[in-house]
């Protein structure tokens, strides 16, 4: 399927981004009404607040897709602890680079949608944990909440009200596994980042330093300013039933245009985003496979079908390009919407390779906190490592699903899954092409999988 016009952006989060003229200071913010929403929202009821985003459906951004309502509501507020808030902004799922945009470019909408959730469940500090390479990122926070405690939207009586919250800045150190909540709460306590045991460790009620604690996304936090500004039965009417608002997709690999697109959740399909908005395939080259939403969701290739019941009963039968882009639709086909980094690849990519590309990242990110994770990735690593430098076997294809499948489900954090679901998703789909690579290897000859002059 070939869009000839490409779908409409939806601008809602990202409207300022890229924008001519647009800069990261607090005056160039507070022109285009930056701020005025934490200046209504701290005159409302904090619990009335908390019900426009339960309202809103909105859903969290971060890869798990709970809804942030929902997150709020189950938060202990009978204990008489402190409740912290947390911004995830350890962005480091392989293909996703949407986060970032809005650190780099809009760094004050992400401070007006932290201080606003942490007034609406009664805060008094907030943090922002924030990927250790995201040294710049880090730098433009840190003058933009100077520039905000300034001007009295972060710290003592925050718009001249009786409300005080603090904003403090963490900086990680590289792992992969600190993204999990639970283990990014370890390592803002100081701790080596082990994720851990839910339950009974859940943040709602024993977070960071065992008190309730809400960890959302950095996108999550820009929604809940925009629900806020427009009421959570209005912005609910983005998007579709069960998952509202808007999506910001980050493309990459082999399509004519990467980049990040921000689009109303269920308006268009991925043929739309990659043949419309993306230009299609490059030159020459047709589309082969597509991981939707990160480097851990489950992979999808082009060709195959999709057949089942919308939840209204109605049938559906779709190809990859006919999938809605909403995640109600991406999890009928078997995946996950995640973070929206997709990563396309063309009938020029060896999938072994790929496969051992993705298997070698969650090796060494592995925390080595679970026998089954840290022994399983190691192996799968070092399998698709030999398989790809001449040794491989037929028999050690179906392994690879056999030590996946050992893998997922038995751990205590989403890591073991995400180590398990690419090799489980990729072996049923490209088991021919592997076989024939080894049988390339045992003859001596080169795979080229599309026939295109070797290099």
């Amino acid at each position: 399927m070939i869009q000839k016009k490409p779908p409409e952006e939806f601008r809602l989060i990202y409207k300022h981004v890229d924008e001519e003229g647009y800069t990261i200071d607090i005056d160039c913010y507070r022109k285009h009404d930056g701020y005025k929403i934490l200046e209504k929202a701290i005159k409302e009821d904090p619990a009335d607040l908390r019900q426009e985003v339960l309202n809103s459906g909105v859903r969290g951004r971060g890869g798990a897709g709970f809804p942030t309502g929902m997150k709020w509501k189950f938060v202990d507020r009978k204990s008489g602890k402190p409740i912290y808030i947390v911004c995830n902004a350890d962005e480091s799922e392989p293909g996703t680079y949407k986060d970032r945009q809005i650190i780099y470019k809009d760094p004050h909408q992400l401070i007006e949608g932290i201080m606003i959730s942490s007034f609406a469940n009664n805060a008094a500090q907030a943090f922002i944990y924030i990927r250790g390479e995201f040294i710049n990122g880090a730098r433009i926070l840190q003058k933009a909440i100077d520039e905000a405690r300034e001007a009295g939207f972060v710290g003592k009586n925050i718009c001249g009200s009786e409300y005080s919250c603090e904003l403090s800045i963490c900086r990680g150190a590289g792992a992969y596994i600190c993204g999990e909540e639970t283990g990014l709460i370890e390592s803002l306590e100081g701790k080596r980042g082990y994720p851990r045991i839910k339950p009974p460790y859940f943040p709602a009620v024993l977070g960071l330093y065992q008190c309730p604690t809400i960890v959302n996304n950095v996108e999550t936090f820009c929604h809940v300013k925009h629900v806020i500004d427009r009421g959570g039965e209005e912005y609910a009417k983005i998007g579709i039933k069960g998952d509202s608002g808007t999506h910001i997709w980050g493309v990459s690999g082999h399509v004519q245009k990467p980049g990040y697109y921000e689009l109303e959740a269920g308006s268009c399909t991925f043929g739309d985003l990659l043949y419309g908005l993306c230009g299609g395939p490059l030159p020459g080259r047709k589309f082969k496979a597509l991981i939707p939403g990160g480097s851990s969701t489950k992979i999808l290739r082009f060709g195959e079908r999709f057949e089942g019941k919308l939840p209204d009963g109605t049938p559906f039968d779709w190809a990859v390009e006919d999938i809605p882009l909403d995640a109600n639709s991406i999890g009928l086909c078997g995946t996950f919407l995640g973070t929206g980094g997709s990563i396309v690849m063309d009938d020029s990519t060896d999938m072994l390779e790929a496969l051992a590309n993705l298997n070698a990242f969650y090796g060494h990110e592995s925390c080595g906190q679970c026998t089954p994770c840290r022994e399983g990735s190691l192996w799968l690593q070092k399998m698709t490592g030999r398989m790809c430098s001449g040794g491989a076997r037929e028999e050690d294809v179906p392994l690879l699903k056999d030590i996946a499948d050992q893998v997922a489900g038995r751990t205590i954090c989403a890591h073991g899954e995400a180590v398990a679901w690419p090799v489980q998703s990729a072996v049923p789909k490209f088991k021919d092409e592997y076989l024939e690579k080894i049988k390339n290897q045992a003859s001596g000859q080169r795979f080229n999988p599309a026939g295109y002059p070797l290099i």
